[in-house]
């Protein structure tokens, strides 16, 4: 009985190994997305890519090969840039360069003379506070607004302000069916629904690299690739995935999304 004990107090069991589950494969590494691509994540739609990178949803589809713009998957990578990027190409040495000659800098000009020689900088003027004013040195703050003439696309109070990344653009408040216009002459490049939440929208292409964006709309008044005016009636204020009847309206320049107030002429 004791040579029993003993003999299991030395038994040593062999260690447990599951042999049925077998380790799950390391996932594969994430290939970087190429300059000038993008790749498609969960509730993108063709439309929503091409407003983002500023461009037409229609030369997207062209430069992807994509008949059915309403038909591309999560993990698509798409060119969002012409195949053919102009800003890319490159500059050739310059030619005939002859050998460079090192020679010493002459000696600094003496300061503060009293001469009257010296040059002095201008000194800043503070102007006194007034619309005017403040109008003047808006305009000076905003260059790129100087080759577009901006309107108020809808008459109403402002409800919310640009507060990028959560909102790309301004709140107008209206009433159902009060006129939307366009901001500025341009090519209207998308109308529709494509874009979640923002329900009826209108994307128009204007001069100098700007887009604006017409969104939450009751009705459409206008077409894709339609030209318009600036001061054009283009829809009708809505509240189509929106809590209230309102137009929200973007500029973007390019592919960013800037202050609208900062183009705007004041109230």
């Amino acid at each position: 009985m004791a040579l029993s004990v003993a003999a299991c107090g030395t038994r040593r069991w062999a260690p447990v190994v599951d042999r049925g589950r077998s380790a799950p494969p390391a996932a594969p590494a994430a290939q970087p997305v190429p300059p000038g691509s993008y790749m498609v994540k969960r509730g993108d739609t063709l439309y929503s890519i091409a407003l983002d990178n500023g461009a037409d949803y229609r030369e997207v589809a062209q430069w992807n090969g994509i008949d059915d713009p309403t038909k591309i998957s999560i993990g698509q990578v798409l060119r969002v840039r012409p195949p053919e990027d102009r800003s890319a190409v490159q500059v050739a040495p310059a030619r005939g360069a002859g050998r460079v000659e090192a020679r010493p800098l002459d000696s600094a000009p003496q300061q503060g003379r009293g001469d009257g020689s010296a040059k002095t900088e201008p000194k800043a003027v503070r102007l006194p506070y007034s619309r005017e004013n403040v109008a003047i040195l808006s305009k000076e703050d905003k260059p790129d607004a100087e080759a577009i003439a901006f309107i108020w696309p809808a008459k109403g109070k402002i409800l919310a302000g640009f507060a990028e990344p959560r909102s790309k653009g301004i709140d107008i408040e209206g009433r159902i069916g009060d006129p939307v216009v366009a901001a500025a002459a341009g090519r209207v490049t998308y109308s529709g629904t494509g874009i979640p939440g923002l329900g009826k929208l209108v994307v128009i292409k204007h001069d100098n690299g700007f887009i604006t964006v017409y969104a939450h709309n009751k009705d459409i008044l206008v077409k894709e690739q339609q030209s318009v005016a600036r001061g054009q009636k283009i829809a009708e204020i809505g509240s189509t995935d929106a809590e209230r009847p309102k137009l929200h309206f973007q500029i973007r320049k390019g592919s960013a999304a800037v202050d609208p107030m900062r183009y705007l002429p004041a109230l």
